[in-house]
């Protein structure tokens, strides 16, 4: 198992903000401490502005550079830009990680699935799931599906691929819930399955089993995951029940598919955050 990181991406905070460096540093340290699983350490590749093209329009990345705040929850940072960026590389590494038969995961920040071909939104700046995915297709030729399962939609994630060929977006999620969108499929390769705020655990499960189902129709050669842990019981911005043992089985579920997996954080803001990590990182390692 791969941990992609890179202590940089610590180094910037709006203070009270839930994505805060904290979630990285004790994950990290998490991670470091724990005898459960075998570990490597890696830093994120450099990306090529060309792989950013193919997800952002360039007025967005120049917008980034701008010392102006995106929204209310998306504030500008000296450094955001190539902040951003490395967290794009880690997940090309995840990717390259993949494509060699390796376990991987990317614990990097910023998140970046609310992050659309045109602007920053809900803590996100670029959409590292969707370049790494686009990147993926365009060096392999081979089909590709994305699953995000944070609480939130991931609406960057579908605004980026909804329209391009070889592709699948499958997101599970909460609504009502931010930012308001996923309530149902899009085009025919972007698949929504949202559910209701305290859906009980098993209810929950059945869903992902169903969006699984339905990933597993597409026949991807690739899945590249949206990792975010803010369906937790006791996240602090969601209103959903699962629990450790549901991130590892849905680890599981993902490896059993027999595919390539290119995992990546997104959400999750619980103090519980490096066990929910260590628990779906168990779930993907190979038997």
């Amino acid at each position: 198992m791969t941990i992609i990181t890179d202590p940089h991406c610590t180094h910037y905070a709006t203070p009270g903000h839930p994505e805060r460096p904290a979630r990285i540093t004790a994950t990290v340290a998490h991670l470091r401490g724990q005898t459960r699983l075998p570990l490597r350490w890696a830093e994120p590749l450099p990306v090529p502005e060309a792989a950013l093209h193919r997800a952002h329009i360039a007025r967005h990345l120049h917008r980034l550079h701008e010392p102006r705040d995106f929204d209310a929850d998306t504030a500008y940072h000296p450094g955001i830009y190539d902040r951003a960026v490395a967290s794009v590389g880690g997940a090309l590494r995840a990717l390259e990680c993949a494509l060699a038969g390796e376990a991987n995961f990317s614990l990097m920040r910023p998140p970046g699935h609310h992050a659309t071909a045109t602007r920053a939104m809900g803590f996100c700046y670029l959409n590292s799931i969707a370049v790494a995915a686009l990147e993926a297709h365009a060096r392999t030729g081979k089909k590709v599906a994305v699953f995000d399962f944070d609480v939130h939609h991931g609406n960057g994630t579908e605004d980026i691929l909804h329209h391009r060929p070889g592709v699948a977006f499958f997101s599970v999620h909460q609504s009502p819930c931010y930012p308001g969108t996923g309530l149902e499929h899009r085009g025919e390769n972007c698949f929504n399955y949202p559910v209701a705020p305290e859906t009980p655990r098993a209810a929950y499960r059945d869903e992902l089993r169903r969006a699984l189902d339905d990933l597993a129709a597409f026949g991807p050669e690739l899945i590249g995951v949206s990792a975010g842990f803010d369906a937790y019981v006791g996240d602090p911005i969601a209103q959903e029940t699962l629990e450790v043992e549901d991130f590892a089985w849905l680890g599981g579920e993902l490896r059993a598919l027999g595919r390539p997996l290119f995992n990546v954080l997104e959400g999750g803001y619980s103090d519980d955050l490096p066990e929910l990590i260590l628990a779906y990182l168990a779930g993907i390692t190979p038997r």
